[in-house]
This record gives C-alpha cells, sequence and structure tokens, in this order.
C-alpha cells in the first residue's frame, strides 16, 4: 500500500507531505503523480528536470497559497505558460505552476484606450481575435502564437515577426501584478509607487549607486532580450517596472495578472516575397527596407524550403509584410518594397494580396522551428543557439562569420529568422547524445558568444537566456553588469526560490541535457521507422515541444490534435504524449516501461487520426507510436474485449459473409437487449449503433457479374492497359458495397475494366483494425498473406476507395514488413480513386453534378495521400465549396470503444457536424471514410456517400 500511495502521490514521504500541504491549501488541481510530473519535465529546449509537483491555480489567491507551502518546505517554483520556452527556463525540479488551465481569462479590453487587462494563461491569439473585434491587435506575435501564453510572452520578453513595426513584449507591457516568493504583492508599472517600501528602495540604492554602468553597459540594438533590464529603471527611462521585470524568466515574481498595450491592426495586408542570390545578399539588405514602414521583414534561405516552387527565383528570401486602410493601398506599398528592393540585388519578386495565399507562405516560415529540426539528410538538430540578434545593419557580416564557425566546428545550421530585427534563428545538428558531442556544443557555444558580442549583438533576441546562454551573460555584460543582476535577483527573491538556475548563478548549458536519460542502444520494436533509422529513442525524440499540437482554434489547425481541443489536457495532444514516452524511455519517473498505466491512459485518447504526421512540423506519428506502444503493453496478457472484437473485424466479417449470417445478425443487432449484450461484451459504447453488414458482400457481387460478363462462347480477355485493379477492402465489402458498385461504373465509365487483386476466395486486408489496435503480429500475418494472394497483380495500380486502408497500404506496410520488398512495391502503387482517373484516364469527363459539397476530407487523406486530385475531380463535376478538414471523431474503432463516446461526439462537433448542419440544403455531402459517413448517420441529420456514389449516379 506505502510503495501505491507514493506511486500516486509521489516519488518519497517528503513530496507526499508538499502534495498534501498544497492539496489542503489550493483550490485548483494539484498533483505529484508521474504522469503529471512526466508531461513538466521539458519545453522546447534540450533541457530536462523533474518537477515534485504540479499545481494549476484558479487565481491570485492559489498561486499566493501555493507559494506560502513551497516557502514552508523550502520548495523552489517555477511558473510555466504553454512550455514553448527555448532555452528551458519553463522546466524546473520543485513545483511547477501551470496557468494553462484556469488563469486563462481576459478581464477586460478598452478599445479606446487601447488596452487589455489579461490573465498570465491566455493564449497569445485569444487576445489577438478578441482585439480584432476592435479593429485591434496585440503586436507581438512569435510562431508560436496559437498556443503560447500571455505570461510566457512576458516572462520571456517574446517578439515575433511584426517587431519591426510593432516592438517586443516590453514594448507592449503596461503594468504588471506580480507575486514575490515571499508573498509580497506588487504592482509593477511606471515608478515605484506600487512596490513595498524595502524593496522601492532597494531598488532605488541600485540605480543610483551605478547610474554610469546602467547607463553604458547595455548594447543599442531592437532585439536585446539578455538579462535583466535594469536600464528601464533609469529616471531617463520613467523607472519602468514593468520592462525591467518583462524577461525576467519567472526569477524575480510570479506573474498573476498584466495590463498590455494594443495597436491598431490594418484593414488590409499584402505581403511581398523577395528573392535574392544567397542569404547574406538577403540579410544585407533587410534593413535597407526598414525606413519604408513594413510590418515585417522576415528570412530564409533555400536550405530551409527544399521546394522552393512557390517562391520567387533565388537562393534566399525576403518576406516583407506591408498594411494599409484598403487592399489596394496595402498592394501599392508591397509594391513600393520591390521597387525599392530592386536596388539592392533582388532577383526576382511576388506580391500576394490574397490572404489565402498569405497564410499559405506565412505557414512556410512559422513551421520552420520545427522543419529546421531535421536537416536535408534527416539527422537531428537542436536549438541551443535559436535566437542570438545583432544590430541589423551588421546582420550579413555576421552572417558569413557565424557560418564559418559553423564550418570550423564541423557543424551544420540553417539559419532563418526576423532579418529586420537582426534576429536569426537556427537549430544546428548538434551531438547531444555523447560526451565528445556535447563538449562541442560547449565549446562552440563559447565562440559563438564571443562572436555575437563582437559584432555589438545579443546573446538572445526573443526566447531569453534560460539554461542555454546564461552561463555566457558576463561575455556581453561584463562582471560589473552580471554582478548587478546577481544584487538584483537577491532584492527580489533572497531566498532563491524562483526558477534558480536561471540568469543569475545559473546552470552550465551542459547540464540537465533532456537526452542524457534515453537508453544507449536502440529498444527493440516492430515498426521500421524508417525516417529514424529504426532507432524508436529517436523517434520520440522528434518532439521538440514546439506544441503546435496544443492549437486551441479550429481555424488553421489541420486535423492535429483533436482528443486535445476536446479535452484541453496536456496529456492528450501529441506534445504531451512524446513527453510519456520519452520518460518511459527514461524508466525515471514512468518506471514500468512498455507496461505503464500512465503511457496506456494518455494514448487511450488518441485517435489514431494520423494528423500529427503531416501536421506536426517534425512529423512526429503519434498513431504508429501507439500502435507500437499497444503491442508491448498487451504482449502476453488478455487485451480489451473491443480489441478481439474490432481489431479482429475482418476476421468476424468474413466469417459472416462465409456462414451467409447477415440477415440473422443485422436483425439481431435490432433488437435492443440482444444489441446491448453483444455491445457489452464486445467493449462497444453503449450508446453506438452496430453497422448492418451488407447481405451480398461487394467481392460476391463482383464475381457474380464478372461471370456474366466474361463467361460465353467468345470469354473476354481483358488488356493489361484497361485493366483497373480495384483493392475490395473490408468496409467496403462487408459495410458499405454500394461504394464498390459506384466505382465499378466509373471506373468502367473511364474506359476501364475493373479487376480485383486477389482470385476468388482469396481474402486480401491492408491489416488497418490490427494495426489501430496494436496487435502487430497478426498485423503482419495478414499482410503477408495478402502479399502472397494478390500475386501477378503486385505493382499494378491499385485503386483503394477507403482512405484509411489506402494510409495503411501507402505507410504501415512497407513499416511493418520493411524486410519484404513487395511491401514498398504494393505501398507504391496505391491510389485513391481521384488519383487513378487523374493518371491513368487523365481525358475521362466526369458528369457534371453542379452541386454546392461539405462533407469532410478524412483525416487519414490528408495526413498520408493528399486530397488534390479530389479537389480537382470535384470541380470537373461541379462540386464547388470546401470539404471540412478535422476528424470525424469515430476514427475506426476508437468512436465505438467503450469510454470513448464523449470525445468522438466532440470532435465531430468541431468540424464535421456544423459543417453538414449549416450546408445548402442542395448540397452534396460527400464523405469517403467509412467512420466518416457512418458519425454523420448516427450523430447528424443528413447522411453522407463517397464521392464514388455521387459521381455514379449522375453517369
Amino acid at each position: 500500500m506505502a510503495e501505491r500511495a507514493q506511486r500516486e502521490t509521489g516519488t518519497g514521504t517528503a513530496d507526499q507531505e508538499l502534495v498534501r500541504a498544497l492539496t489542503a491549501a489550493v483550490r485548483g488541481e494539484v498533483s505529484g503523480t508521474p504522469a503529471d510530473r512526466a508531461l513538466m519535465t521539458m519545453d522546447a529546449s534540450n533541457y530536462r528536470r523533474v518537477p515534485r509537483a504540479v499545481v494549476a491555480p484558479r487565481d491570485t489567491a492559489d498561486v499566493a497559497a501555493a507559494l506560502r507551502v513551497c516557502r514552508e518546505h523550502g520548495v523552489p517554483v517555477v511558473p510555466r505558460g504553454g512550455g514553448t520556452s527555448i532555452a528551458g527556463q519553463a522546466t524546473g525540479t520543485g513545483v511547477v505552476l501551470d496557468f494553462t488551465r484556469h488563469m486563462r481569462r481576459i478581464e477586460s479590453l478598452d478599445p479606446e484606450a487601447r488596452t487589455a487587462v489579461v490573465q498570465p494563461g491566455v493564449i497569445c491569439d485569444e487576445l489577438r481575435t478578441a482585439a480584432g473585434a476592435h479593429g485591434l491587435t496585440f503586436g507581438p506575435d512569435p510562431s508560436t502564437h496559437s498556443r503560447c501564453t500571455i505570461g510566457g510572452m512576458i516572462g520571456n520578453n517574446s517578439c515575433g515577426s511584426h517587431s519591426v513595426a510593432w516592438g517586443t513584449t516590453a514594448d507592449n507591457v503596461s503594468a504588471l501584478d506580480v507575486l514575490t516568493y515571499g508573498g509580497e504583492r506588487v504592482r509593477a508599472g511606471q515608478g515605484l509607487d506600487g512596490v513595498p517600501g524595502a524593496l522601492a528602495e532597494g531598488m532605488r540604492a541600485l540605480v543610483d549607486g551605478d547610474l554610469a554602468l546602467l547607463r553604458t553597459g547595455y548594447p543599442e540594438l531592437p532585439r536585446r532580450i539578455s538579462g535583466y533590464a535594469l536600464d528601464a529603471l533609469l529616471p531617463e527611462n520613467g523607472v519602468d517596472l514593468a520592462r525591467a521585470l518583462t524577461g525576467s524568466e519567472g526569477t524575480l515574481g510570479v506573474l498573476t495578472g498584466a495590463t498590455v498595450k494594443l495597436v491598431e491592426a490594418p484593414a488590409a495586408r499584402a505581403l511581398a516575397v523577395l528573392g535574392y542570390p544567397d542569404e547574406s545578399a538577403a540579410a544585407e539588405a533587410a534593413h535597407t527596407l526598414l525606413p519604408y514602414g513594413p510590418l515585417t521583414v522576415e528570412g530564409m534561405a533555400s536550405d530551409l524550403v527544399p521546394d522552393a516552387g512557390g517562391l520567387p527565383k533565388g537562393g534566399a528570401w525576403l518576406f516583407v509584410e506591408t498594411g494599409g486602410g484598403s487592399a489596394a493601398e496595402a498592394r501599392a506599398r508591397a509594391e513600393e518594397m520591390c521597387r525599392a528592393a530592386a536596388a539592392d540585388g533582388v532577383t526576382d519578386h511576388m506580391v500576394v494580396s490574397d490572404p489565402a495565399g498569405q497564410r499559405v507562405l506565412w505557414r512556410v516560415r512559422e513551421d520552420a522551428s520545427g522543419t529546421a529540426t531535421r536537416m536535408p539528410d534527416g539527422s537531428e538538430a537542436w536549438p541551443g543557439w535559436e535566437d542570438c540578434a545583432v544590430p541589423p545593419e551588421r546582420l550579413g557580416g555576421y552572417l558569413r562569420d557565424f557560418r564559418a564557425l559553423l564550418s570550423q566546428h564541423g557543424l551544420r545550421g540553417t539559419p532563418y529568422g526576423h532579418f529586420g530585427d537582426g534576429c536569426i534563428h537556427v537549430r544546428i545538428d548538434f551531438d547531444l547524445l555523447t560526451g565528445p558531442g556535447i563538449r562541442r556544443f560547449r565549446e562552440f557555444s563559447h565562440d559563438l558568444g564571443d562572436l555575437v558580442v563582437a559584432h555589438g549583438g545579443s546573446l538572445s533576441g526573443e526566447h531569453g537566456d534560460g539554461q542555454a546562454r546564461a552561463e555566457l551573460l558576463p561575455k556581453m555584460y561584463g562582471p560589473e553588469l552580471t554582478g548587478l543582476f546577481g544584487r538584483f535577483k537577491d532584492m527580489w527573491d533572497p531566498a532563491g526560490g524562483l526558477n534558480p538556475g536561471m540568469l543569475v548563478r545559473p546552470h552550465r548549458m551542459d547540464d540537465n541535457l533532456r537526452f542524457a536519460v534515453l537508453p544507449k542502444q536502440p529498444v527493440d520494436v516492430e515498426f521500421g521507422y524508417p525516417h529514424d533509422k529504426g532507432d524508436f529513442s529517436a523517434a520520440v525524440r522528434r518532439c521538440v515541444g514546439v506544441a503546435k499540437c496544443r492549437n486551441t482554434s479550429v481555424s488553421g489547425a489541420g486535423v492535429m490534435c483533436p482528443s486535445f481541443r476536446a479535452t484541453g489536457e496536456e496529456r492528450h495532444s501529441t506534445r504531451g504524449r512524446a513527453r510519456l514516452l520519452h520518460e518511459m524511455l527514461a524508466g525515471e519517473v514512468v518506471t514500468d516501461g512498455w507496461r505503464s498505466a500512465e503511457v496506456h491512459d494518455a494514448l487511450d485518447l488518441c485517435l489514431s487520426c494520423k494528423g500529427c504526421r503531416s501536421d506536426c512540423p517534425v512529423g512526429v506519428d503519434m498513431a504508429t507510436y501507439k500502435a507500437e506502444f499497444l503491442h508491448h503493453h498487451y504482449a502476453g496478457r488478455l487485451r480489451p474485449a473491443a480489441h478481439y472484437a474490432m481489431g479482429r473485424l475482418p476476421l468476424w466479417l468474413r466469417a459472416a459473409s462465409v456462414a451467409r449470417l447477415a440477415p440473422v445478425l443485422n436483425a439481431a443487432a435490432g433488437v435492443g437487449p440482444l444489441a446491448a449484450v453483444a455491445k457489452r461484451a464486445g467493449g462497444i459504447a453503449a450508446e453506438r449503433t452496430i453497422p448492418e453488414i451488407a447481405p451480398e458482400p461487394f467481392t460476391r457481387w463482383f464475381a457474380r457479374r464478372f461471370r456474366a460478363r466474361t463467361t460465353g462462347p467468345r470469354p473476354r480477355i481483358i488488356p493489361q492497359a484497361k485493366a483497373a485493379t480495384l483493392w475490395p477492402d473490408t468496409f467496403t465489402t462487408y459495410l458499405a458495397p454500394s461504394v464498390g458498385q459506384a466505382a465499378v461504373r466509373v471506373l468502367e465509365a473511364a474506359g476501364k475494366e475493373v479487376v480485383l487483386p486477389a482470385a476468388p476466395g482469396k481474402a486480401v486486408c491492408c491489416g488497418l483494425t490490427y494495426v489501430s489496435t496494436g496487435q502487430l503480429d497478426q498485423a503482419r500475418k495478414v499482410m503477408r498473406r495478402t502479399l502472397d494472394h494478390i500475386g501477378p497483380a503486385l505493382g499494378r495500380p491499385m485503386v483503394v476507395l477507403e482512405p484509411s486502408c489506402a494510409a495503411t497500404l501507402r505507410t504501415d506496410l512497407p513499416e511493418l514488413l520493411s524486410d519484404d520488398p513487395r511491401a514498398a512495391e504494393l505501398a507504391r502503387s496505391v491510389r485513391t480513386l481521384a488519383q487513378y482517373l487523374e493518371e491513368y484516364a487523365p481525358d475521362w469527363q466526369p458528369p457534371r453534378i453542379d452541386r454546392p459539397v461539405a462533407g469532410q476530407t478524412h483525416c487519414h487523406q490528408h495526413a498520408v495521400l493528399g486530397d488534390a486530385a479530389e479537389r480537382r475531380l470535384r470541380e470537373r463535376a461541379g462540386l464547388t465549396g470546401e470539404l471540412s478538414g478535422g476528424c470525424c471523431g469515430l476514427a475506426g474503432n476508437f468512436g465505438f470503444e467503450r469510454g470513448h463516446y464523449d470525445v468522438s461526439v466532440a470532435c465531430a462537433e468541431e468540424q464535421l457536424l456544423p459543417a453538414v448542419r449549416d450546408a445548402d440544403p442542395a448540397a452534396e455531402i460527400v464523405a469517403d471514410g467509412f467512420s466518416c459517413r457512418t458519425q454523420l448517420a448516427q450523430l447528424g441529420e443528413r447522411p453522407g456517400r463517397h464521392l464514388a456514389e455521387v459521381l455514379a449516379e449522375r453517369l
């Protein structure tokens, strides 16, 4: 019992006492469980520290109570927002205060004063949206604006792409409400009136005693983020305490509220994309555009954008955004930028006025913090020197010296970032797994620190110093000024209880590296992980914490991560699950390995939608990791009933077909008590209706029809060029044969003769249901048998109607059977119906339907297959409008499993159901996935059809 209590509440007696004391004092959630502690071990940096407990305060009183308990127990405190910090300052060994759960209200917004009062957990985009209703915005917008918090931005003094126009967070803060570790309340604004007497006197003495040093010790540049901004306390700077505290990384006080400034948002924007021969030319030109008043001047080179098909010709580009009172005015200013750039070696340019086109281009830039974590050859790259900044006019020279220093140390990186502010982001291929690699990381960091200072720059230009660079602050500021930083810290936090090891008396930059705890040898796994050289640890390391999966807005969210948006809990985000897998491999906090209940519970609500495979900037593939985990978790053990009932669905459906039991089973499913017993036995949610089995499977219908057309006195021989091979997936065959029949009619109308890939009686199956439930040994058997059965059809284009089956054949098949070349050959041959028609019947004209369309693009199609061909086919058929994104929430077996119904419905209500509900009454409701159509049939008011059925009806 004692061991179980430790497991549930903490790691030992002291931690249990701490958790009990916090629980008694705080109204918000308090946890010392391995799972919740594991979720907070890392941010988006290279660092990892294990907290003793996590508190989600409900209000300022909760924060004060938590601080009191921590003081009494001598435990440090780390305030945390979205956890997207890149220097390690959002990790700690004491108590983490998670502000994202409750303290996320916009208290007030004054359009006339252009200010807003917010709690620290407010998401940046939530504030921007609220301000946008009044024609205003919050100026700072880091690339993580859809999930980072205002509190975190204030802690780091974040900036973003619009800082050339609207400045840093410090430029946009009016007042801060702060609690010190000692429990004092401080209202920080201009002047020291809101500061307790002793603290105010101490600050006055500090400033008055070193006026000359404070006036001369700071470099002049727009992105000077490093260290404490003590110069803001100078009389000529208005004794701006709010500005001085901004960027202090939670080391001086805990933010409980902020009054921030808002700026006028331009009514229209345009984007000038300027091409240059190389990165240096773009960097040299960036500052020359500033006099024209751009909103952004962002830069990136071709090594970050290997496919530059949509960009002007060149080896590097500047993205220059302009604003105006009208679209014409914004475009005119963008064209003025292009003319101005013509004198500075621009090779080509384009102006994009269309908002959708601008979003596409900006997504390339905003995803760079993730995509830059992989070098062109697939090797890993890491932060550490993510955001140093130099005076903009010196950027070109700095980048040349930076590239030379990389070469000198045998390192590679892909710089990009805020060229107009002289701030460079870069991920570098440090080897942080071995002793020699870590020594090189340290030596390079010291040399680069010297280089940045030599160019008059700041070690940090956006993300703060944290553990990554604080050790180097004496290089930038000298011993006297860094000594003042120490005095300032001790004045505010004499007990050293707030975020120790950051900024003042910092940890070494090569301590607490998050990779040190991972296994030194590859883990024995089932999938091939081809993009990670077969190493499961490397696959898990892909998650660098940029947290795009924590996007709470449907708009622009793609598919990832529907379960997080349904629950709002970190453990149900892709990042949260990756963190738990990391800790499972580490074995320190999560100690049960593959048997871990913590990891199982987090993965339980993963829909295996594969959205992260495409939407995550670093390509985390949680659906695969889940299948891998379930395989090991249940090895040699009894599985949940749903795994047998739905995981082996192809087996049961085939057996029912052979025995001609469909009418009997359908009748039984319509009898309430019998259906209830069946659902209970099969682990199926009571709220679900069991789908009907087709009386005649598609394969039987096809065989009957084929015999009638090919037998007789002169049997027909189908030429290879005219044959279209149609994959008879389980769902089409046994549950929706009308889809297969419609596809046959469409393919025949396109001049093709349809054949199946295997002889009658030889069932084929992609193995999807076995994979999604982690029955990987069985999945391999099914896949190998399928490869044996298709024989001569191998290598022919294979039309697969069910998107989830097509995605399984395209990805899971070759990754599970990496030793069988036939698997890769079949994967290459997979086509959707639209892809096949476009490639092999390009002259075929589909019937004109001329109606609006609504429905949903299947999540697996979005993630693996793409839907460009489907869009073009719908357009040619006169089906106008867009299908919604996201996930339907049924997701194969997920939505049918007991305990998943509420989340399944919440996912459907996010995009699919509203899109269909709001559709034109005349609209065609298109949903190619069987799950999507089933979810609509059970939850919606209008049924959906496969595109093949819609087309076939009009032939």
